[in-house]
């Protein structure tokens, strides 16, 4: 069975999101390694979801709240959030709705800006974190592989990801009441990971020249030479801040690399009163949009991508500085386009239907194969029988063989009908009263055969 713990912008605060986001792989292996029966588990941490996929190994009927619990401590121990407050934050699906979940998660769909093109790829790491911890399943293998192909569908037969939306490319665009001249204005880079790089591909998309990157890993000197601009040493990262008309942060740092401290030693280092709001100098030129006419210059853009957060929250208190943070932004996200996303959301429901329609028709496989078995032992048996009555012809044996084919046909076909149907106990039942053959199914997959079940966890 494949189970759903989900926490999105759309269900959870950005606090609880950004604990959650920190020990995702390790929430994985606690999982696997605590609770016996789940044969898999794959965390997708990004900075607006916390998701764990999970694949369930228990026998046909057994209820999935156990493993639901074991998998909520683990997560607890990983993010140091209670028990309580998970099951507050935390959405259960299961079922047929796990993979419609998925598709819909990995086409942008759930995004706060939907259509955003990098859910893809962090869905796809995902999957590549789990199988280098050891943590993933064939059930989870085949939904994260079909999750990708029906991403590149929706992205192929529909608008959504045309424009290559983002969160940079939205923050971008509320920064842009603020910046008169992208061209001339003196941009930080914070960051030298996945993230930045679309970062400044963005910030080059709308004009931006006098780009600087720091790097609080130390990368800054490598990324700066291979994308053609300036790196920031530690000893001048503050005075760099201060100096900054916008700062776009996206690090994968657990701690905040920007804090009010940080921006006042800086201030001070290029001889700016710290509790000024930053005009025009030699070092720091004001170069944002004078949207606020008067004699001071409007704040300084401070625009934080982090989960956790890069910035601490103590800096929108700093005179002259404006913090725009995920939580800010997903306010503004724009609303979908209609026409695209009911396309897409057509693709996604046809995929998840036929993912269903797979998994359910292999629920019966062990029933089909003891059939198989039991109709071939009455075959061979005559077989047998008929040679040791002197009639050895091929005649009588191709007869045989076509005559099980035959009788297997019809109970194959309704196997996958029933399955589909979310009726397996039928055809149990029906092996059992025709033929005394019982067979008990190995894992819960049709147990929530009906569409979705999603809701609240129970405490």
């Amino acid at each position: 069975m494949l189970i759903l713990l989900s926490a999105s912008h759309k269900n959870s605060t950005f606090d609880v999101l950004e604990r959650l986001s920190m020990g995702g792989s390790a929430a994985a292996t606690r999982m696997v390694e605590q609770h016996g029966p789940l044969s898999g588990a794959v965390v997708v941490a990004t900075c607006n979801r916390f998701e764990a996929y999970l694949d369930l190994n228990e026998p046909y009927g057994v209820s999935p709240l156990p493993a639901v619990y074991a998998a909520i401590e683990a997560v607890s121990a990983s993010s140091g959030l209670d028990a309580d407050t998970l099951r507050d934050n935390l959405t259960l699906v299961h079922g047929n709705g796990v993979a419609e979940h998925l598709f819909a998660v990995t086409s942008g769909l759930e995004s706060v800006v939907v259509g955003e093109v990098e859910i893809a790829g962090q869905v796809r790491r995902a999957l590549e974190q789990a199988r280098a911890d050891g943590t993933t399943s064939p059930e989870l293998e085949r939904l994260f592989q079909r999750a990708s192909q029906t991403s590149r569908g929706v992205k192929n037969r529909t608008g959504i990801g045309s424009a290559g939306r983002s969160i940079v490319r939205l923050a971008l665009e509320l920064a842009e009441s603020r910046v008169i001249d992208w061209s001339s204005a003196r941009v930080l880079l914070v960051g030298t990971g996945r993230y930045a790089g679309a970062s400044l591909a963005a910030l080059r998309d709308r004009g931006a020249e006098n780009v600087r990157v720091y790097s609080p890993s130390g990368r800054a000197v490598g990324f700066a030479a291979s994308h053609d601009i300036e790196a920031v040493s530690e000893a001048d990262f503050a005075a760099e801040v201060a100096r900054a008309d916008v700062v776009v942060t996206c690090t994968l740092r657990d701690d905040h690399v920007i804090d009010a401290a940080l921006i006042t030693r800086g201030r001070a280092e290029i001889g700016v009163d710290p509790f000024a709001i930053i005009g025009a100098t030699a070092d720091a030129p004001a170069r944002l949009c004078p949207a606020d006419t008067g004699p001071e210059a409007p704040p300084q853009l401070i625009i934080d991508l982090g989960l956790p957060r890069n910035v601490a929250p103590d800096v929108a208190q700093v005179p002259g500085v404006e913090l725009l943070d995920l939580e800010t932004i997903s306010i503004h996200a724009p609303l979908e386009e209609l026409n695209a996303t009911t396309d897409a959301r057509e693709i996604v429901g046809k995929a998840a239907r036929k993912f269903s329609d797979v998994a359910e028709e292999q629920s019966l496989t062990p029933a089909v194969v003891a059939l198989r078995s039991y109709v071939f032992e009455l075959r061979d048996a005559e077989i047998a029988r008929a040679r040791s009555r002197g009639d050895s012809s091929e005649a009588t044996e191709s007869a045989l063989r076509h005559l099980a084919g035959v009788l297997l046909h019809a109970p194959m076909v309704r196997a996958r009908e029933l399955a589909r149907a979310g009726k397996q106990d039928a055809y149990l039942t029906g092996l059992d009263a025709l033929f005394g053959i019982d067979v008990t199914l190995p894992a819960a997959g049709a147990a929530d055969a009906e569409a979705a079940s999603t809701g609240a966890i129970a405490s």
